[in-house]
């Protein structure tokens, strides 16, 4: 199959087969067992792979929707209770609620399991991580929650609210003499490699004289798409901005895992040597002391 052949406008939809389908559900299901959580993005541009006995077409809209072909197969699979729905991120839906306790013990225990360390404490560095959409957050998020970073999905050319509270954050932190760095994810399209210059502009108007910024952009770059081989689409013609961009790359594009762990080998070399395995000693002692004084005031009651 080719791109050409799915081109909407050219040629009526094509319907798959039954052992396409098959097959399809099966390339989904061995990439997400090996590789989770990923986004639906994520998968389909995964799902666009010529190599695979049954690629999708690299397309998101029209008859021929290679993205809505990947859903609706996540979703049946899903349904199906044949993928895990803990394998599918979504970042964008969240609820909003409000906790509450059966008592001060309930408090303790529950609270207990959420203590954290601070791993950054002897560190003369301070760590963020900005995307630019919520999809690739929530593919991120669990790798910024164990190395204990900020992550801000900043939604396309961020609010200049979000900017001045982040940077109010930065100070704060940065108010004993560390450095801040920030590592920035976004699309390589006109619109993607300007969203980070505007943010560290928006950000440096806000921090303190004596606070150092290093401003990275971690993905998606020119050098990472030749060497990760990741597919591209066509610039829009009516776009007049960066105009020496001439096909552009969705960060989704990146496979889940490479940006993770692309993601931790920067991060980690800002960290102290073992810090990681000090904290979590540390932090089972403090969870268990937390939890011996839960049990001493469920036993007063």
């Amino acid at each position: 199959m080719t791109d050409d052949i799915y081109r909407a406008g050219t040629i009526k939809r094509k319907r798959r087969t039954a052992d396409e389908i098959d097959q399809l559900d099966q390339q989904i299901t061995e990439v997400l067992r090996e590789d989770h959580p990923q986004s639906v993005r994520h998968m389909f541009y995964r799902m666009t792979d010529p190599r695979l006995p049954v690629p999708v077409p690299k397309i998101d809209h029209g008859p021929n929707n290679g993205y809505r072909a990947v859903q609706d197969r996540i979703k049946k699979l899903r349904r199906d209770g044949r993928l895990s729905y803990g394998w599918i991120s979504d970042s964008t839906r969240r609820g909003y609620h409000t906790t509450t306790y059966s008592g001060a013990d309930d408090f303790l225990r529950r609270m207990a399991g959420l203590y954290r360390g601070d791993l950054w404490a002897q560190s003369q560095f301070y760590v963020e991580v900005w995307c630019e959409s919520r999809s690739i957050a929530g593919v991120l998020e669990g790798t910024c929650r164990e190395l204990a970073v900020s992550l801000y999905p900043c939604g396309g050319f961020s609010s200049i609210t979000l900017a001045y509270e982040a940077a109010q954050m930065i100070n704060w932190q940065c108010a004993n003499g560390k450095d801040c760095v920030i590592y920035y994810i976004g699309d390589y399209d006109p619109a993607g490699v300007l969203i980070d210059q505007s943010l560290e502009r928006e950000l440096r108007e806000h921090l303190n004289s004596d606070v150092k910024l290093h401003f990275i952009r971690l993905g998606i770059t020119e050098q990472q798409i030749e060497e990760y081989d990741l597919p591209t689409k066509p610039r829009k013609a009516t776009d007049r901005r960066a105009p020496h961009i001439k096909e552009t790359v969705e960060a989704e594009a990146m496979p889940a895992h490479i940006l993770r762990d692309l993601l931790r080998q920067n991060i980690e070399v800002f960290l102290p040597k073992d810090a990681l395995e000090v904290v979590k000693v540390a932090e089972q002692s403090e969870r268990d002391l937390l939890r011996q004084m839960a049990d001493m005031i469920g036993g007063d009651e």
